[in-house]
């Protein structure tokens, strides 16, 4: 079950990073400036706690990589929390925290 975590986690990063507004708009329009080009994310030391056969938690650190609107290459690296519970046989993402994120978009 850990694997599935880890995996769920990056398909949700995964639809944030190819603006699915309904996964994750929220997080969508407040991290990511208009004017960016694709990104790439990488999860480094995850850490899966699983807590029954319905809940689980993972703890990253988020390395993301992407190219500003003059061409340059950036990266960001963020901590981040979530907690995921498992509802009809599908995993939810129920909690999400984030340390060390950008304050300002990415651009």
């Amino acid at each position: 079950r850990k694997q599935e975590i880890i995996k769920t986690t990056e398909q949700l990063i995964e639809a944030v990073n190819n603006g699915d507004f309904e996964a994750y708009a929220f997080y969508f329009e407040n991290l990511l400036a208009k004017n960016s080009k694709p990104i790439h994310t990488t999860i480094l030391n995850p850490h899966v706690h699983v807590i029954g056969e319905d809940a689980a938690c993972i703890a990253y650190i988020r390395l993301t990589q992407y190219i500003d609107g003059q061409g340059r290459p950036r990266t960001s690296q963020s901590e981040e929390t979530r907690v995921w519970h498992r509802r009809d046989g599908k995993w939810q993402n129920v909690h999400f925290h984030c340390s060390g994120a950008p304050v300002a978009p990415l651009q």
